[in-house]
């Protein structure tokens, strides 16, 4: 079973996180064998988001097993993304994860958060804006794949990056059946 850690950060992007927890779900209901691990930042489960919904997490981030993660992906929202940005043990998971050759994926304003860990240093994708003073060189695009980095651009691109951890992590066939059963064709018409 491949454990993934999605962590809630007060002021996170509730559209984003909605689009890597549901399809990873989907994924995993699918046979991709995914366990998801969505996160606090402290002992509040129930954590506000950058438009005020709540959404409780399963645990805190102290109670997380973090050797054995297979992935880590970051929701973004400027205020969620820097409460990640400064917390140790995030960065911490990150460079380890990196490291072992493992994913690391980033959408929106969180980008930062991996140029924080200091494993941003090719292209990415991110929100217009959030490149600035970043390693690497951000491109126009809705997602992007580089080795085990996978980064987004933002809301509307929530299930496109969502379906690429789903692709890295389950492979080929679970990905195709989300990607034509999500409707995504219909998206780009």
């Amino acid at each position: 079973m491949k454990k993934v850690l999605v962590p809630l950060a007060v002021g996170f992007e509730e559209a984003e996180f909605i689009g890597i927890a549901d399809v990873l779900k989907r994924a995993s209901a699918m046979g991709g064998n995914l366990e998801l691990i969505i996160a606090s930042l402290d002992s509040e489960l129930w954590v506000k988001g950058a438009n005020g919904i709540c959404i409780q997490a399963d645990c805190s981030l102290e109670s997380v097993d973090t050797k054995n993660l297979d992935a880590i992906a970051l929701p973004g929202g400027f205020d969620g993304m820097n409460n990640l940005k400064n917390n140790g043990t995030i960065l911490s998971i990150i460079k380890k994860l990196y490291n072992d050759k493992r994913i690391v994926a980033a959408i929106c304003a969180s980008p930062i958060v991996l140029n924080e860990a200091g494993v941003l240093s090719a292209e990415f994708a991110c929100y217009p804006g959030c490149e600035v003073g970043l390693k690497g060189q951000r491109l126009e695009k809705a997602v992007l794949v580089r080795d085990n980095v996978i980064t987004a651009a933002g809301p509307a691109t929530a299930i496109l990056f969502g379906l690429e951890l789903a692709k890295a992590l389950c492979g080929e066939e679970i990905y195709k059946a989300l990607y034509e059963g999500m409707l995504v064709p219909l998206s780009r018409a």
